[in-house]
């Protein structure tokens, strides 16, 4: 289950819905000062998740000059969704980030898209199905994100809780996560443990069900990427279960792309070393003339 350690929306952070050709998207928009935009990045957050993973990493982005827009795809917590799984095949959310970038692309510098998790298959996929036309992007990020299906363990973690969502009530399965969640795990702060449920109860349970899918299905589609011209990121914690770190190194090194591994990060270095990485974001991010 996604985590958060605050739900705390820092100073200059728009909260919307961003217009598109595909409906309207729950964003989280951290804009630079005015004529000090190097850029902008629409992040896609993972499994469970929101917009709200990414709240720790908003400010430093846009500290560095970047626009940080993070997105509720949909079916996620605040943007909405239908009650058909068809709704959320791969495809159709790979043309909502492609549509949501459009909307984005305003002139104020280069585009960058970053999936975590999930949202890494989602955004790969974006740019595979837009792909050999010209990109609107400059770069792509996989934060977390490995080179096919999850891990054995992740894999059956999630099949049970896509089995339960076929026949059980959401507040009844929340009940369960939260129950097997506790144990050796530090109590949240009672208003991100507020907000994690509603989060929950807010996603529509056909979007859980065809993305968990997804997630346990998943091929490896890494030499089709690489064969994208478009610079490329790896990065991810020292220590992940969902997609063990050696085969991230390995998708790495098949795709050409940089590789950033931060220290304590585990599956949500954005969340849990926020600092280290967006440094290793916008580093990334900075034209070659400034790195």
């Amino acid at each position: 289950m996604s985590r958060v350690l605050t739900i705390d929306v820092p100073t200059g952070v728009r909260a919307y819905q961003l217009d598109t050709d595909r409906g309207s998207f729950a964003v989280l928009d951290a804009s630079p000062s005015a004529g000090a935009r190097r850029g902008t990045a629409l992040l896609l957050p993972g499994f469970t998740g929101s917009k709200e993973d990414f709240l720790p990493l908003l400010a430093p982005l846009a500290g560095a000059g970047f626009r940080a827009v993070a997105i509720d795809g949909r079916g996620q917590y605040e943007s909405a969704g239908p009650r058909e799984e068809s709704a959320y095949a791969q495809r159709e959310l790979a043309r909502d980030a492609v549509a949501q970038s459009a909307a984005l692309t305003d002139g104020g510098g280069p585009l960058h898209l970053l999936g975590h998790s999930l949202g890494g298959l989602i955004a790969r996929a974006a740019v595979l199905d837009a792909a050999p036309a010209p990109l609107p992007w400059a770069s792509l990020t996989l934060m977390s994100c490995g080179p096919a299906a999850v891990g054995a363990a992740q894999r059956v973690r999630t099949r049970m809780l896509v089995d339960a969502l076929g026949g059980m009530d959401m507040d009844d399965i929340w009940q369960v996560m939260r129950a097997v969640e506790a144990e050796g795990a530090t109590a949240a702060a009672a208003e991100v443990e507020a907000f994690r449920h509603r989060r929950w109860m807010s996603t529509v349970p056909e979007q859980l069900i065809a993305t968990g899918r997804q997630l346990i299905d998943e091929p490896d589609r890494v030499a089709e990427l690489a064969a994208v011209p478009l610079r490329k990121l790896v990065v991810s914690g020292t220590d992940d279960e969902t997609w063990p770190v050696p085969g991230l190194d390995e998708m790495a090194r098949r795709l050409g792309a940089e590789r950033v591994v931060v220290d304590g990060g585990g599956h949500s270095p954005g969340v849990h070393r926020p600092a280290e990485t967006a440094r290793a974001l916008t580093a990334f991010w900075s034209p070659a003339r400034d790195r």
